[in-house]
């Protein structure tokens, strides 16, 4: 057999062996406050209910809530995993419509304070991960902190949630700013949250979206918007998610079309050469970049 074939099939077992390339979406905002936990949980699970493997990496790392939002009671946590008592697998826990959780902890202040090389160590720990899945979502912390940066550094989709409090918006703009002028960042949703009408959420895009393109390299696009809800609050109070507490109710319908939204972008089409969660299985799929064998 020529060698050109047995090479020919010897890629293309390991590619077979290879989990499939992981969309990647981070939810992020400038400002606390905003919803964007509520966000990142409500698409995750709205997904999950849809089909998809979905895991939901908290990454608010010191000051974690996805796992009290769920009513979960992980026994380890991403600062286990920082001080070498498990593995990243140990700290899994499954949630809702079978969305596996990344918890993190609260209240540890070396936690908010890890190195950028730590974050980076943290996105790498997801290559060791071999299960099938669709989609990380990512839960940033809010503002400009390294661990913002990287995870949305590290992800293929930024989401910036924001509200029209002028200090939301003030916020979310100066997030954009360093994303795009500071780390390449050139592209990014827009998600305005607990609104009053469409014209309401029109307004808030329209007004981040002219002083970003005047001033910033970007591009920014609306995702949409979820309505005020009391049914949303009731759902945080019962420690669920309001898509499968409350399906009926304007929040949950809204926030399932905005997770048919997100996982409609689909997976990435190749690596981009730099830090990424999951990027061996870009590479492994034969979605390598330019100049990178596979």
């Amino acid at each position: 057999m020529p060698h050109s074939e047995i090479t020919g099939q010897a890629a293309g077992l390991r590619r077979l062996r290879t989990p499939k390339p992981v969309q990647v979406i981070a939810v992020t905002s400038g400002k606390g406050g905003v919803g964007k936990t509520s966000v990142s949980v409500n698409l995750a699970v709205g997904m999950a209910l849809d089909g998809k493997r979905v895991m939901l990496l908290d990454g608010d790392l010191g000051l974690a809530n996805v796992d009290v939002m769920l009513g979960l009671q992980p026994s380890y946590n991403l600062s286990h995993v920082i001080a070498g008592q498990c593995s990243l697998d140990d700290t899994l826990i499954e949630g809702p419509a079978g969305v596996m959780v990344v918890p993190a902890s609260s209240g540890k202040r070396n936690m908010a304070e890890l190195s950028g090389a730590e974050h980076a160590g943290l996105v790498r720990a997801f290559s060791d991960l071999h299960r099938p899945l669709d989609t990380l979502i990512v839960d940033t912390a809010a503002g400009i902190a390294d661990s913002v940066i990287t995870f949305s550094q590290a992800s293929q989709q930024v989401i910036v949630v924001v509200t029209s409090d002028p200090q939301s918006l003030t916020d979310a703009y100066a997030l954009i700013k360093v994303l795009s002028r500071d780390h390449g960042i050139y592209r990014v949703h827009v998600l305005a949250n607990q609104v009053h009408s469409p014209r309401e959420a029109r307004e808030i895009f329209e007004n981040l979206r002219r002083v970003s393109e005047r001033f910033l390299d970007i591009t920014l696009s609306s995702m949409g918007f979820v309505p005020h809800d009391d049914w949303l609050k009731r759902a945080v109070r019962r420690q669920c998610a309001v898509v499968s507490a409350y399906p009926a109710a304007p929040s949950a319908v809204a926030l399932r079309e905005l997770a048919r939204v997100a996982a409609s972008w689909g997976p990435p089409l190749g690596a981009r050469g730099n830090l990424e969660f999951f990027v061996e299985r870009l590479i492994g799929s034969g979605n390598a970049p330019a100049g990178v064998s596979a």
